[in-house]
Order: C-alpha cells, then sequence, then structure tokens
C-alpha cells in the first residue's frame, strides 16, 4: 500500500489557490494591456488592422510553445515553484519593454518575449493545484485559480485603470504600471509556498498505471478539449484584440464607455470562476460545456443587434462571458480527470498549446485580415462560429466528473 504525503491545511489549500489565482491575475493584466491600450496605440505607431491581429498571434504562438515545453519539463523534474517564480519576473521585464516600443516590430518582439515568459505559469499553477487541493474541490479550485484573477485584474481592472492611464499618461505608462504587482507576487508564492510533494494528485482514485503521452493524446476527451481549445482561444482572443476597437469605431462609444463594457467581462469570469466549475462538479462537465457555449453566442449577437446605450450592452456581455468559465475545464480538469492527474501539467501545457498556436495564433491574424476587407462587423460573425463549433465538439465528450460518474455507478475512466 501507497504511503502519501501529508497534506497541509484547507487554510492552505485555499491560500495556495487565491495567491496562483492572484499570480495569473497579474500576468493576464500585463497580457490584456496591448488590448485595452490599442485605441492609443493603433493611431500613434500607424498600425492596421492586421498588425493588431498580428500582435496578439505572436504573443499566442510564443504562449503556446512556452506551455508546450515548460509543462513536460516541469513534471519530469518535479520543480514547480522555481520555475513559476522565474517566468513570473521575466514577464514583468518583458511589460516594461512592450512600453519601450517605438514601432510595429519592436512590439512585436516585446509581445513574442513576453508570451514565452508567460506560457508556462499555468500548466505550473494547475499542476500545483492537483497536488495540493483535495479532489472533491480540484474542479472549483482550479477554475478559481485559472478564472478569479485573470478576470478581476486582466479583464475588470485592467480597462478600468489603463484607458485612463492612456488618456491623460499616455499608453507607455500603462505598460510600465503593469510590470510592478508580479515582482511582488513572485516573493509571496517563494517565501509562503511549498514545493507540491508527489503522491497526492491521484489521491482518491483507483491506482493508475502512468501512461505515455501519445496513449494521453489518443484519448477521446483529451482530442476534443483540444479541438474545443482551438475554437474557444479564438474566441477570446479576437475578442480582446477587436471588441475594443469595434466598439469605438464601429458602435461609437467613447473610449471611458468602451472601458465599462470591457470591464463586464471580467467580473463575468470571476463571478464564474467560482460558478461554472461548482455546477460543473455537481451535474457533470459535458452539460455545462453545452450551456455556456450557448450563452456565448450572446455577446456577438449584443454586439451587433443591440442599439442601446453602454449599460444594456454591458449586461449582455456579462452574460455572454460565462463561456470563460469553462476555459480551465477543457485546459485541464477534463483532460486530468480523463487520463492520470500525475500528468496535469504535461495534458494542460499540450491542450492549451494547440489552442494557442491553432486559434490564438492563426485566428487573431485572420480576423485582421477579414475586418480590413468586410468591416469589422464581420469579426462578431466569425465568434459566432467559433463558439457554435464549440457546442458541437462539446456534444461528444464523455463525462468525467469523479463525483457524476461515482453517482451514476459508472467505473472510473481508464486510458
Amino acid at each position: 500500500m501507497t504511503i502519501l504525503p501529508q497534506r497541509r491545511s484547507d487554510g492552505y489549500q485555499t491560500w495556495l489557490t487565491l495567491l496562483l489565482s492572484l499570480n495569473f491575475g497579474i500576468l493576464f493584466f500585463d497580457r490584456q494591456a496591448a488590448n485595452f491600450l490599442m485605441p492609443s496605440i493603433q493611431p500613434d505607431l500607424n498600425l492596421s488592422n492586421t498588425q493588431v491581429g498580428l500582435l496578439a498571434s505572436g504573443l499566442s504562438l510564443t504562449w503556446a510553445l512556452s506551455g508546450l515545453i515548460v509543462g513536460p519539463v516541469s513534471d519530469k523534474l518535479g520543480s514547480r515553484k522555481p520555475i513559476l517564480v522565474i517566468c513570473t519576473i521575466l514577464f514583468c521585464a518583458c511589460s516594461m519593454l512592450s512600453g519601450l516600443a517605438g514601432s510595429f516590430l519592436l512590439l512585436l518582439g516585446a509581445r513574442l518575449l513576453m508570451g514565452a515568459a508567460e506560457g508556462g505559469v499555468m500548466p505550473i499553477s494547475h499542476a500545483m493545484i492537483v497536488s495540493e487541493v483535495k479532489p472533491k474541490w480540484r474542479g472549483t479550485a482550479m477554475g478559481v485559480g485559472q478564472n478569479l484573477g485573470s478576470n478581476l485584474l486582466g479583464s475588470t481592472a485592467a480597462p478600468l485603470i489603463l484607458v485612463p492611464i492612456a488618456v491623460y499618461f499616455g499608453w507607455r505608462m500603462g505598460f510600465f504600471l503593469a510590470a510592478v504587482p508580479g515582482l511582488i507576487t513572485a516573493a509571496l508564492v517563494w517565501f509562503t509556498l511549498r514545493e507540491p510533494p508527489k503522491g497526492l494528485e491521484s489521491e482518491g482514485q483507483p491506482e493508475r498505471e502512468k501512461v505515455t503521452i501519445r496513449q494521453a493524446l489518443a484519448n477521446r476527451n483529451v482530442m476534443l478539449c483540444a479541438l474545443i481549445a482551438i475554437l474557444l482561444v479564438s474566441y477570446l482572443v479576437v475578442t480582446w484584440a477587436f471588441m475594443p476597437l469595434y466598439l469605438t469605431q464601429e458602435r461609437g462609444f467613447s473610449q471611458s464607455e468602451m472601458s465599462y463594457i470591457m470591464a463586464a467581462l471580467g467580473i463575468s469570469a470571476g463571478v464564474n470562476a467560482f460558478l461554472v466549475p461548482f455546477i460543473s462538479d455537481a451535474i457533470g462537465r459535458k452539460p455545462t460545456f453545452l450551456a455556456v457555449c450557448l450563452l456565448g453566442l450572446v455577446l456577438p449577437l449584443g454586439a451587433l443587434y443591440y442599439g442601446g446605450g453602454w449599460f444594456i450592452l454591458s449586461l449582455l456581455f456579462y452574460l455572454g462571458w460565462s463561456l470563460n468559465g469553462i476555459f480551465p475545464l477543457f485546459m485541464a480538469t477534463v483532460p486530468a480527470e480523463s487520463v492520470d492527474p500525475r500528468l496535469t501539467a504535461t495534458l494542460t501545457g499540450i491542450v492549451m498549446g494547440i489552442g494557442e498556436i491553432l486559434g490564438g495564433v492563426f485566428s487573431p491574424s485572420f480576423a485582421g485580415v477579414l475586418a480590413d476587407n468586410y468591416g469589422l462587423s464581420s469579426v462578431m460573425w466569425f465568434l459566432i462560429v467559433l463558439t457554435m463549433g464549440g457546442f458541437v465538439f462539446s456534444l461528444f465528450l464523455t463525462e468525467s466528473a469523479p463525483e457524476v460518474r461515482r453517482k451514476r455507478g459508472l467505473l472510473p475512466l481508464t486510458v
């Protein structure tokens, strides 16, 4: 019988989840800065919509490659905390470089470096949560770790803070400001978190033979999650890159009104960081995926057809952005439940990497070309196609939530 290492208190598990969520939130504040500052950056650097798309694509590319490399390396070395701290410090430095850029190519180079620094953070964070948090709360904790801080800071606070700074002090100051908080969380991670012990990932589950990466990738749920990631990462990245421009240029909202509307996305995702994974723990992953994919249609349809003021449109955006709540589920929770929790960092890196490369890299560039040739409204129709594709692939998922399978009398999933 295998003797598991001692699990730390509920208080430590809560602190670890919230600190990792805060760290990822600061990372996302940095990533989002370029999108919310773009109405100021675009005329200053004379950028086309295609170049705007390339900036988002470039960051997604290096983000994905970093995740594909750092996740497996972290699993192989069994080292989480030092790599997480190094990545955090590096993305702070890259935010400063973005603020110094004086041309499209220099800004692109800074964003490429930022993606490389940031890409490994989420796989490592998920692996730490899987190792430390009790299995019955794992889905909720992973949702909080990925979604709460990233959306309260990256999607809610970022537009409300960065847009006024750009208006009064210039867009470069926004990048300089975004670099500072990450240094604080890096110190907190180093001094308050332990290196996660091995063995707790599979607590409460049947003993499993460790599988190869090829076997893991052949798993039906893993393949479907990768396809869903391609479509829904595209949905998020395209929304972030072009919605501020669409609201200001096509819909005629001021930059301040645009910041309020975009902030609703962060509030929605912050709430749904708890709500959607919690619901999926109770009713299952598959029905949750299907419901929120349909809700995702509300956002682009509202942007296209609602002709009123910013407040009601913000409520529609809040509802549509519920889609964000399933991101930690298809990137980490479902693959880990379907294969082996010990491979969480590797599987997260693979699914995230596939989604970022095939979705996050190509879709913003494609959307930029659409916008230059057919207008920014065409980008909204592109978002509708993407979320409907996510709905179709979700129909073929095999339910993986452990508690739901137990209640239904189903055997544990095996490869």
